[in-house]
């Protein structure tokens, strides 16, 4: 009898939209003469419900209710194995200030920056210190959603009080110009390092998924630098206790590399960097599916 995989996708997020893509795509490209391979739309929390009797979860969901544990609990409670990392490395990685704090303390380098939970929180002083233009963006969002570069101090209270419309904690981060990377994580290990180039001034939701201009590249750095992002990116998956597969975002500027963040379900669509980055390495979509799976079977749970 074939093992049964259901592909969990949709949401409640505000990056519901690439998760449906998302797993369609993996969907169709799931070995179905091996699996019993069946979609498990989420279009509420009570459709988790439907993943009873799976032998498997391929989790495609992003965002809240998605990459914060709350779903991979809840696949616990049920004693369905799923993709991927725990709920406490998940809801770790989802808040962005959180990371940065483990990070920082592991002696990993990362953007200075300021997380409020209200506009009266803003500390302008400190802002000013570390500079403008700094980057908006909603502590537990993903995918760019509401992100904005803030050029001038008169702007900031807007682009916050965008941000809050989506989380009740928002990040001020120093805005970091140089080389937008992403290190591409499969079976706990770096299988390649991806350029982004793109025409926008910044990686914003727009660049990500729409922009046609936007190119994402395998590349090696001159030696000591790439394996200088090589350690940062496996010492980050280490210190956050990620699983199996993801991606380590960085900006490398005047060859200084400062981690951005940890994607622990990165997306799967045609346009996401994470497949790109895995076919980069060698490995077709197909066979990353497999390998996913598989590894995520052999994680043990506690």
């Amino acid at each position: 009898m074939f093992m049964k995989i259901g592909i969990v996708y949709g949401g409640i997020s505000a990056e519901r939209e690439v998760s449906l893509n998302s797993g369609e795509e993996v969907f169709a490209a799931f070995d179905k003469e091996k699996y019993d391979v069946v979609k498990i739309r989420i279009d509420g929390m009570e459709d988790l419900a439907k993943c009873k009797g799976l032998d498997f979860a391929y989790i495609v969901l992003h965002g809240r209710f998605g990459e914060d544990g709350m779903v991979q609990s809840v696949l616990e409670s049920y004693n369905i194995p799923y993709t991927g990392s725990g709920p406490m490395s998940s809801a770790l990685c989802m808040d962005k200030d959180i990371t940065k704090r483990v990070l920082k303390s592991a002696g990993i380098n990362t953007a200075p920056w300021l997380s409020v939970a209200s506009m009266e929180d803003i500390d302008y002083d400190y802002v000013d210190s570390m500079g403008y233009p700094v980057v908006v963006k909603p502590n537990c969002g993903g995918s760019s959603v509401a992100t904005n570069l803030v050029k001038k101090k008169e702007l900031l209270d807007d682009a916050v009080a965008l941000a809050f419309q989506y989380d009740n904690e928002v990040i001020i981060e120093k805005f970091i110009k140089g080389d937008e990377i992403s290190c591409v994580i499969l079976e706990d290990k770096v299988v390649s390092v991806v350029l982004i180039k793109h025409n926008a001034e910044f990686f914003d939701y727009e660049a990500k998924y729409k922009d046609s201009g936007t190119q994402e590249t395998v590349v090696r750095f001159p030696v000591e630098l790439h394996n200088q992002i090589l350690d940062m990116a496996n010492l980050c998956w280490k210190v956050c206790k990620c699983k199996v597969m993801g991606r380590v975002d960085m900006i490398i500027s005047e060859g200084v590399p400062y981690v951005l963040e940890l994607n622990t379900l990165p997306g799967h669509t045609k346009n996401s960097i994470f497949p790109k980055g895995v076919q980069g390495a060698g490995i077709s979509y197909k066979e990353m599916l497999e390998i996913i799976t598989q590894a995520s079977l052999q994680v043990k749970r506690k």
